[in-house]
């Protein structure tokens, strides 16, 4: 069965044009105009992944993504945003989204973009769940397990924390997140990894308030903290 594709955009000309794209590289694209529709069509066609454009005529795509992610918390995102906005592109990113591509972008990439992440999303074969202290990390569902929790994270944040969690107490910096991680560092923002860290360190916060798991090394980057407690008390 070919990957189900949710394009919500209101540009006729965008919209065919990756439908297009998706089509011949062996995607099954459905294209919807404005976010009533694709939140109404959104659990009959149960997509893979959504390309999402933050500027839709009827509702903030932001507010679109928070009600798609109310129905499936996993759900690969990617926004299509205007190259100037990049308030909209953090904003998008602390929210949870995997990706954005900034118009005008070129079909290929957007196309090699979503295969990646699907890829990603994918279970690996031949992994087993490895403890790493008050962390257990299972590769094959690329999740991970805070204090016996499952933590409902985001391809780049499932990568950014897996990162941090191989070397507990080495600093990261920026630059090497984004190398390690992200897909295209080049087109990434150090303000990314900086929206990515807030929103890890909420959903653990969220688990255990009184631990401060990732440590901020001003100037130089973060760290995975060495002293957690194996157990909350």
């Amino acid at each position: 069965m070919r990957p189900r594709i949710l394009i919500v955009e209101d540009e006729s000309g965008i919209a065919d044009t990756l439908r297009y794209a998706l089509t011949t590289e062996g995607f099954d694209p459905h294209w919807f105009v404005n976010g009533a529709q694709a939140l109404a069509e959104f659990d009959r066609l149960s997509p893979a992944l959504v390309l999402l454009d933050i500027g839709l005529p009827d509702m903030n795509g932001l507010d679109v993504f928070k009600r798609l992610r109310e129905r499936h918390a996993s759900l690969p995102v990617v926004f299509l945003t205007a190259r100037s906005d990049e308030i909209d592109r953090v904003v998008g990113l602390e929210l949870g989204a995997d990706d954005y591509v900034a118009k005008p972008f070129s079909p290929r990439e957007l196309v090699a973009r979503v295969r990646t992440i699907l890829r990603r999303s994918q279970p690996a074969s031949g992994a087993s769940a490895a403890p790493a202290g008050p962390f257990v990390v299972d590769a094959e569902r690329q999740q991970i397990r805070f204090y016996g929790r499952p933590l409902e994270l985001s391809r780049y944040e499932y990568g950014l924390l897996r990162t941090l969690i191989r070397r507990p107490g080495r600093v990261y910096t920026r630059d090497e997140l984004l190398q390690q991680v992200w897909d295209d560092p080049g087109e990434s923002l150090d303000r990314t990894v900086d929206a990515h860290v807030k929103t890890l360190r909420a959903k653990l916060k969220a688990v255990a308030p009184g631990v401060e798991a990732i440590r901020t090394h001003r100037g130089s980057g973060y760290a995975l903290a060495e002293d957690l407690p194996d157990r909350l008390s």
